[in-house]
């Protein structure tokens, strides 16, 4: 977590102040912007790998008082505009799109605004699961599935307890109830005291309509900050057969042992 604060130099309000980030995940909070914050994103890995890399930032539901943009030789394209509300909206861009630029705007009393955001560096191949456009709905194939076991930050076999639909923010959220937990990265299935069972709470867009059905499912999927985020999940059955034609051909890309 970062936080400079535009008061240390509000005498002089064309200030430019840097901030280098070494952490590939976290937030920076600006309190009481005036002038602009250059925002460098200098992660702990070879400088070959940087051009693998996609930057998403998601601005703070109450950020305030100043303009994002993406910076290269001085050029500037807006990312975010203050004033923006748009609930759990990320951004993204490569890594070698250039860095972030962050203006304040003019404010009558700089005091009641802070401008800030989450930040992830990932791999493009994993940033481009988390967003596919084309077609976000679309069932995965069998060579997805497997594979998506393998390099999935969570897969649990689960039934559907519950659905709440969130229009504003155009996402559902899936209450799981968790018969196997496989791998998890993140602790985001735990066990309930009154219970005893396995629970969470996976999100997908509000686009996608799931609703609660019988059966279990193999949910697979990746942390985004901080939040799981669906990916394949085919019914069991349907991945138990996939997994067996896959191993009785020697095909499977690793083994999780599906009973």
């Amino acid at each position: 977590l970062s936080s400079p604060s535009g008061l240390t130099h509000e005498s002089h309000k064309k200030d430019v102040e840097q901030v280098y980030l070494r952490c590939s995940e976290g937030s920076i909070e600006w309190m009481y912007p005036t002038g602009a914050l250059i925002v460098n994103l200098r992660p702990n890995t070879s400088p070959a790998s940087y051009k693998h890399l996609t930057v998403c930032i998601k601005p703070f539901k109450d950020s305030a008082g100043a303009n994002i943009y993406l910076e290269k030789t001085g050029e500037l394209k807006l990312l975010v505009r203050d004033g923006d509300r748009s609930p759990s909206k990320v951004y993204c861009f490569g890594y070698d799109q250039g860095g972030l630029f962050i203006e304040a705007t003019p404010q009558q009393d700089i005091s009641r605004k802070i401008t800030g955001f989450q930040y992830e560096l990932m791999n493009k191949g994993i940033a481009s699961d988390l967003h596919t456009v084309s077609a976000p709905c679309r069932p995965c194939s069998d060579t997805e599935v497997l594979l998506a076991v393998c390099t999935s930050d969570f897969v649990i076999r689960g039934s559907i307890q519950d659905v709440t639909n969130e229009a504003e923010e155009q996402e559902s959220i899936i209450h799981v109830g968790v018969n196997k937990l496989y791998r998890q990265k993140s602790k985001v299935f735990q066990l309930t005291g009154e219970s005893g069972n396995w629970r969470g709470q996976i999100k997908t867009l509000l686009e996608c309509g799931v609703k609660p059905g019988d059966g279990d499912f193999l949910f697979t999927g990746r942390m985004h900050f901080g939040e799981a985020r669906l990916g394949c999940a085919p019914r069991f059955k349907d991945f138990q057969r996939m997994y067996k034609e896959a191993k009785d051909k020697g095909l499977n890309p690793c083994e999780i042992g599906p009973d």
